[in-house]
């Protein structure tokens, strides 16, 4: 069992932009409704080394980061009935409020209240996982199995996104696909459509290691964007194998590019789904979308996706152990952001660990 009788922490810090520290800093105090998780692991998000240096606007300092974790509960609020202390949880990073017209319909992503645990806008600021403990209202808590390790399990919320967007796409069995982007995301979708049965899947992405690794987890078809011109048209390649286009387009990037490709390699009546949001805006071939009939989708975090991505994780259907570049202690935390951040190769996925030696 976990017990909590200290009134301190040790966190990371985000002091000023490109400046992590670890601190002390105070024990999170809990309100009724709320458990204090006791973190064990917390992924290091693409959006947080956005954050880190000032570009994403969502990360203003000084805030703790991190959203993607788990760990045990280290004590319960007065409120909570159907939790206990030493239990192995995660959480939903998107923390609705449960009343508001879209969380009644289930689109909690969409949710009116909505606060991101890490982000800190103009709007709200609400300290994350990068620190020994949380404090976490129990509405947005999930059990883990005993066969799921914390390290794994911070790999949740990834999965969740990824099996969002093929949820949101009306994708069917026996479909065809392309995924644009081998990172993180497109690789773990390249794996949602595989788990959904699709016939055949396309993914796309100027690095040949990453392209080579999607391929080992379900793409039938892996296209690298390399300096030979016969690899530039990805549209060409998905021609050669399917005339009419495929019927489904995932877009993983964000880059207009990468949108315009999308809309050239679906099929008539298809549908492109836009995960990806690096560019804020983009030019789009409107008369090639409303003449074919393409249906423009996007998708935002995820709506009730985590007891579905933690069976798959835990059943091994999804595999993640490929994409977890490095796994270090909290106290080397801003070393891992710079090394992030300059975009070392083959480096994809950090985990922090807040509480080194406590094992699974």
């Amino acid at each position: 069992m976990h017990s909590c009788k200290v009134i301190a922490m040790k966190a990371l810090l985000l002091s000023e932009y490109r400046e992590l520290e670890l601190v002390e800093a105070p024990l999170p105090e809990l309100a009724p409704d709320e458990i204090l998780l006791q973190v064990e692991a917390c992924g290091i998000c693409g959006s947080d080394v956005h954050g880190y240096d000032g570009s994403s606007g969502r990360r203003i300092p000084p805030l703790i980061m991190g959203h993607e974790a788990a760990g045990v509960i280290a004590k319960v609020g007065s409120g909570v009935t159907d939790w206990g202390v030493g239990e192995r949880v995660t959480f939903d990073s998107t923390l609705y409020c449960g009343s508001c017209p879209y969380c009644r319909r289930g689109e909690i992503n969409l949710c009116d209240n909505r606060q991101v645990f890490g982000v800190s806008c103009k709007d709200y600021r609400r300290n994350g996982a990068f620190a020994e403990y949380l404090a976490i209202p129990a509405r947005v808590l999930h059990r883990l199995p005993s066969e799921l390790s914390f390290t794994e399990a911070a790999m949740i919320e990834a999965v969740s996104v990824a099996l969002h967007a093929v949820s949101i796409s009306k994708f069917r069995r026996g479909e065809t696909a392309l995924v644009l982007g081998a990172g993180m995301i497109g690789t773990l979708i390249v794996q949602a459509l595989r788990v959904e049965g699709a016939s055949h899947i396309f993914v796309v992405d100027p690095d040949k290691s990453r392209v080579d690794a999607a391929g080992k987890v379900g793409a039938h078809t892996p296209i690298h964007l390399g300096t030979d011109d016969t690899n530039s048209d990805v549209s060409g390649i998905v021609f050669q194998h399917y005339a009419q286009g495929v019927d489904h387009v995932f877009e993983a990037v964000g880059f207009g590019a990468t949108v315009k490709t999308a809309i050239n390699a679906v099929r008539k009546g298809g549908t492109v789904t836009l995960v990806g949001n690096i560019d804020p805006n983009v030019e789009l071939p409107l008369q090639a979308v409303v003449t074919r009939q393409i249906r423009l989708q996007g998708s935002a975090a995820s709506a009730g996706e985590y007891p579905r991505a933690i069976e798959l994780l835990a059943s091994k259907q999804i595999d993640v152990s490929s994409l977890i570049s490095a796994v270090e202690p909290l106290s080397n935390g801003a070393a891992a952001f710079e090394r992030l951040y300059r975009k070392e190769a083959n480096l994809i996925k950090v985990i922090l660990t807040p509480n080194v030696g406590n094992g699974d």
